[in-house]
């Protein structure tokens, strides 16, 4: 078997891992909430520090064109879907629980692990780049569900001012560009920590299946598969080849393109009182579909 096959056989195992101790019993859905803390405020700042913090920071010139395939990628994405939305005469509340949905890519929970599996340290160096758009789309949704629905520019603010994974990538710039050493047993501590946020990751993800939202919210799941999985990593290519990105820089742009909804999504549906099931059952139905588009996407560039 390829890289790619042994990452994606890798990723499906752990996934029905998760699924299948929910299915016996022996962990359900309420020990999601604990699993992403410790991913999101440990683990996977630990894992984001030490690949900045030993990278060649050489090549920053080059990876900060990354972030704005994702970001047009997003944007138009989103402005398409929002005319189509309004055709279908939904309403507010459902249109944007839509619209969040298909405009954040899951580039860290998922991108992370399939990019380090399948393109190593570069590869996932580069996630980690591309992760930095999610970031801004997510304060850009933030203030325009502000705007739409109600709530404070403070507590977006804030809300991204202590994001950890934020503060993983200043950390690990800075201690890599100022040559700050942390000794050899801090370097080993955060390395370890963070090697085991992409099995917790995909154990949560399966902790989260749950196949019958595809009877609640079909229409809708249908949308945001086509528009997620095909229409943005579509117009990630051609940005990407506009722009003349070429190698890993090309690849890595597009395949974090492809990867399923991000769970911040669900984060600003809850936050801003929108319809939260249909934007997690959209979330992970197409996580599940993605696990069959994003190896045929992998194999075709």
């Amino acid at each position: 078997m390829n890289a790619i096959e042994i990452t994606i056989l890798s990723i499906i195992i752990m996934i029905g891992l998760g699924y299948f101790l929910k299915r016996i019993d022996f962990l359900s859905e309420n020990d999601l909430d604990p699993f992403n803390k410790i991913v999101m405020y440990i683990l996977m700042p630990c894992m984001i520090f030490h690949a900045i913090y030993s990278a060649d920071l050489s090549l920053l010139s080059k990876l900060g064109i990354l972030p704005f395939v994702i970001l047009a990628s997003s944007f138009v994405t989103g402005i398409v879907s929002y005319f189509i939305l309004k055709q279908l005469g939904l309403d507010d509340k459902t249109l944007w629980s839509v619209l969040v949905t298909v405009m954040i890519a899951n580039t860290a929970f998922m991108g992370y692990p399939v990019t380090l599996g399948i393109f190593g340290q570069e590869g996932f160096l580069r996630a980690i780049f591309c992760d930095m758009a999610t970031l801004c789309i997510f304060l850009v949704l933030s203030f325009a569900l502000i705007l739409k629905f109600g709530g404070t520019p403070k507590a977006a603010v804030k809300r991204i001012t202590f994001f950890p994974p934020l503060w993983a990538v200043i950390l690990g710039l800075g201690f890599n560009f100022f040559n700050i050493p942390i000794g050899q047993v801090l370097d080993n501590t955060v390395n370890y920590l963070g090697q085991g946020a992409i099995p917790l990751i995909m154990i949560a993800l399966g902790l989260s299946i749950d196949f019958s939202a595809l009877k609640r919210s079909k229409s809708m799941i249908a949308f945001t598969s086509v528009m997620k999985l095909a229409f943005f990593p579509a117009i990630a290519f051609i940005v990407a080849s506009k722009i003349g990105l070429v190698d890993l820089q090309f690849t890595i742009s597009v395949v974090e393109a492809a990867m399923p909804s991000g769970m911040m999504s669900l984060l600003l549906a809850i936050t801003y009182k929108l319809d939260y099931e249909l934007t997690s059952d959209c979330i992970l139905i197409n996580t599940v579909i993605s696990l069959i588009t994003l190896p045929l996407i992998i194999m075709l560039l």
